[in-house]
């Protein structure tokens, strides 16, 4: 059970935590589950979950099991907008200094989420629809959200999300993916060299001291983002994360 931290409100800290796990979860869990995870008193789940369930945070299904409740879809729309509307204006910069396409993905449960797009000018381009959730072991954005967590976080997702190989050059054991996220880091950056996509190369950088970990990219086709690329256009990927980061902040 996560700790209460220092100032907190032991009550509303717990209402997270439930709502937490059944995110972890896949959306739904059995009382049991959250029982075992939260290691809270069976008496306090139920009043939790009562007061969730009045206000339309969770739901109970007919096999008794507590589901993330629809009034949660709003909040979680207007967080990825709000997110979406600080890093839009440095996306489009970033496609005008690369002339090619930028998105910013943040950390969604065990997964990536892409919640802001600015697309290429160019005919032939990638386009990944904002709101779209991905495994993070197989993405730029994912890998460089993952270079920001500990070693024993990053077993935690694959173990409940699984390492799907895309494609012939997708990474498929965390021993390997550990090592690439060694990398990462060292060098400052990510590249997913078509292990999402054949023939789609990206470039991602950490957006450092935000919120939650995030991670803006470019990507295009391999023939035109060469890894050469990588000189010029990492500093302008660094430099716009560092701007979206302040505008948080500010």
């Amino acid at each position: 059970m996560t700790q209460q931290s220092a100032g907190g409100v032991q009550s509303v800290e717990r209402v997270f935590d439930l709502l937490e796990i059944m995110a972890e979860l896949g959306g739904s869990a059995a009382l049991s589950d959250l029982s075992a995870r939260s290691e809270l008193p069976l008496p306090t789940i139920h009043r939790l979950l009562r007061t969730l369930l009045t206000k339309g945070y969770a739901r109970q299904l007919p096999n008794r099991k507590y589901v993330l409740g629809p009034r949660l879809i709003h909040l979680g729309e207007a967080a990825g907008s709000q997110l979406g509307a600080n890093a839009r204006s440095e996306l489009s910069w970033l496609v005008g200094a690369t002339e090619e396409t930028a998105n910013m993905a943040v950390l969604d449960g065990d997964y990536v989420l892409y919640v802001a797009q600015a697309p290429s000018p160019h005919q032939m381009r990638m386009f990944t629809e904002v709101g779209r959730r991905a495994h993070m072991h197989a993405t730029g954005v994912g890998k460089a959200i993952l270079s920001q967590l500990d070693d024993d976080t990053v077993r935690g997702i694959v173990k409940r999300a699984g390492m799907p190989t895309p494609t012939s050059h997708s990474i498929g054991t965390v021993e390997d993916l550990l090592v690439e996220l060694d990398r990462i880091r060292e060098r400052g950056y990510s590249i997913d060299d078509g292990e999402q996509e054949l023939g789609v190369r990206c470039f991602a950088v950490p957006v450092p001291d935000f919120p939650t970990p995030a991670a803006v990219s470019i990507s295009g086709p391999d023939a035109r983002v060469t890894m050469d690329v990588a000189k010029t256009a990492v500093p302008l990927l660094q430099e716009s994360a560092r701007r979206i980061s302040e505008s948080v902040r500010d």
